[in-house]
């Protein structure tokens, strides 16, 4: 990043995109190496079936839950991008649920500055469980044996190294436009509603954001969670802003 963008990073310039997204481009084709020369089907076989014996569900699913925590929600799927249409709904359902459960590594590093990281890797390895116990009570199904045999270790047979690389190193980058284009466009929407419900409230004398009334309605939820009451609302808006 410093070679491209010169001395942005060095000046605390674009940290989002040059921290955490510009790192998805490497991790993506560290993904690509891994898989051309076989290791990537290696360790989703061995990770997913030890992981599979204990949550009864199909080895890419397990792996996947695993994937998630190491290299992020964005990241992980550049690994199956080639065979995501080849599973059926349920088992895409319990990829994107056990990935939206984790947060990037990048993204654990920020965390482990504001809390203690025992307590991070705790709730991280917790979350990957809990998803687990949830969707196996909301989308329960069974892998047949033909969706379970998914080989991904010649799926880019009769590729160049080099042309193999290109590929993923540009995949990589359009997650990290993709990534950003979402939080912008989801960001500023979130800033203009608690403008226009700031603006409303603030005629009867209140001035209330539309986080903060999400705040009041996820309280409950916050408090029979075990937060704190003095926490709750603060938790609350953010667990509706997610």
């Amino acid at each position: 990043t410093n070679f491209v963008f010169g001395s942005m990073n060095d000046q605390g310039l674009a940290f989002f995109f040059l921290k955490v997204l510009c790192p998805i481009v490497f991790i993506s084709a560290l993904i690509g190496i891994l898989q051309h020369i076989r290791v990537l089907p290696v360790i989703i076989r061995a990770i997913g079936f030890l992981l599979s014996k204990v949550n009864g569900m199909g080895k890419l699913e397990s792996f996947n839950a695993v994937s998630s925590l190491i290299l992020g929600q964005s990241e992980n799927f550049i690994a199956y991008k080639d065979i995501l249409g080849k599973i059926s709904r349920n088992r895409m359902y319990t990829m994107a649920a056990t990935a939206m459960s984790t947060v990037s590594m990048s993204i654990v590093g920020a965390y482990m500055t504001m809390l203690e990281p025992k307590y991070v890797v705790a709730a991280l390895v917790l979350n990957m469980f809990s998803t687990f116990i949830v969707l196996s009570l909301i989308n329960p199904y069974r892998v047949d044996a033909s969706e379970e045999n998914i080989q991904m270790s010649n799926l880019h047979e009769g590729q160049s190294f080099f042309e193999m690389l290109g590929e993923y190193i540009l995949a990589g980058f359009k997650v990290a436009i993709i990534v950003a284009a979402m939080l912008i466009g989801f960001i500023a929407l979130i800033a203009a509603l608690n403008a226009l419900f700031a603006t409303v409230t603030g005629w009867f004398g209140y001035s209330i954001s539309f986080q903060g009334i999400l705040g009041y309605i996820f309280y409950p939820i916050a408090w029979v969670m075990g937060v704190p009451s003095s926490e709750a609302l603060q938790v609350g808006s953010i667990m509706a802003t997610k």
